[in-house]
């Protein structure tokens, strides 16, 4: 296993500074995930990496070893593309060779090998179909075990699973994560899907404008954001004024009560949305004039539009 290290590393388009003096540490076997909106340079990051784009400044280290001379193909990483980027005219059994064939393993050794990784992915048994004849989920699941099949130094998953339907998408996630724990790789993972980032890393950093703006476990960024942008990016957030400024707090940490006596806020219901093992009830409140978001588990109290109702707050939660 080894390390990934981004050292103040700067990168611009012309005028659009992509990274500005960006430093990460990908510990050996550990997966990291870069989240943040589009334009906020977590792609560009990847691809500094990958050896596709070059630093303007700053240093990207493997295993304490300056990537800065080499080229990408010589880097030794696996990369996973948000397109597949299978060979349409090869089966799935010559797609996951094919970087073993290029390195001119053992035809025995590199059978063996393709064996090996179609287990992992779960595709035992598919070796002579071809891409057309996969779904988009087992597409991507050749193009992982493709990336692994030369037994990369560091994966890099460039919005793998962006492309794929809800269901899939949430089946993949737990499959990649389960190869890499399997595997044991260092792994970035790039995303703008919250739900993938806290679901899947060990770590995650929240990125804005070329920086990170917080690194720290999924539970850490989720309940213990360290900035309003953080706050607003990870998860729903309410935002509710008061005589010393808003306060940001999460849905989940908000109460509603029939008793209008009980309560912080006095509101009315506006709106009630089931969604199976929980509801989310929109609260308007009286004298702030704003609207807040309440998360209940379903089957317990939750409101019909009308309703008056009183709305209390767990400071435990409290974003500020």
């Amino acid at each position: 296993m080894t390390s990934l290290e981004f050292s103040a590393v700067g990168k611009s388009f012309g005028a659009t500074v992509a990274l500005a003096d960006f430093e990460l540490t990908i510990e050996p076997g550990e997966f990291i995930s870069l989240l943040g909106p589009s334009g906020c340079g977590k792609t560009t990051a990847l691809r500094i990496a990958a050896g596709f784009e070059r630093a303007d400044t700053g240093s990207v280290r493997l295993g304490g070893r300056d990537l800065s001379p080499i080229p990408a193909h010589r880097r030794n990483m696996g990369m996973v593309f948000q397109s597949y980027s299978l060979f349409p005219n090869l089966d799935v059994r010559r797609n996951v060779s094919f970087g073993l064939r290029t390195r001119r393993m053992d035809k025995g050794a590199m059978a063996r090998r393709v064996d090996e990784m179609l287990e992992i992915v779960q595709l035992s048994g598919l070796g002579s179909r071809y891409p057309h004849q996969l779904s988009g989920g087992q597409q991507q699941r050749v193009a992982l075990a493709r990336a692994l099949a030369v037994e990369p130094e560091v994966l890099l998953l460039d919005e793998p699973l962006s492309a794929l339907d809800a269901r899939v998408r949430s089946d993949l996630r737990d499959e990649i994560k389960r190869v890499q724990r399997e595997t044991g790789i260092t792994t970035l993972f790039v995303t703008h899907d919250q739900d993938e980032a806290l679901a899947m890393s060990d770590r995650v950093g929240v990125m804005s404008q070329g920086r990170l703006e917080q690194l720290g476990t999924p539970r850490e960024v989720y309940q213990a954001p360290s900035s309003p942008f953080v706050a607003r990016f990870v998860g729903s957030i309410n935002e509710i004024p008061t005589a010393a400024g808003s306060i940001l707090v999460r849905p989940e940490a908000l109460a509603i009560h029939d008793d209008v006596s009980r309560g912080q806020w006095i509101g009315t219901v506006v709106a009630s949305t089931f969604q199976g093992p929980s509801t989310l009830i929109d609260v308007r409140l009286d004298t702030l004039d704003v609207l807040v978001r309440v998360h209940t588990a379903t089957g317990s109290r939750s409101g019909s539009p009308g309703d008056r109702v009183s709305v209390t707050m767990s400071g435990d939660h409290l974003v500020s």
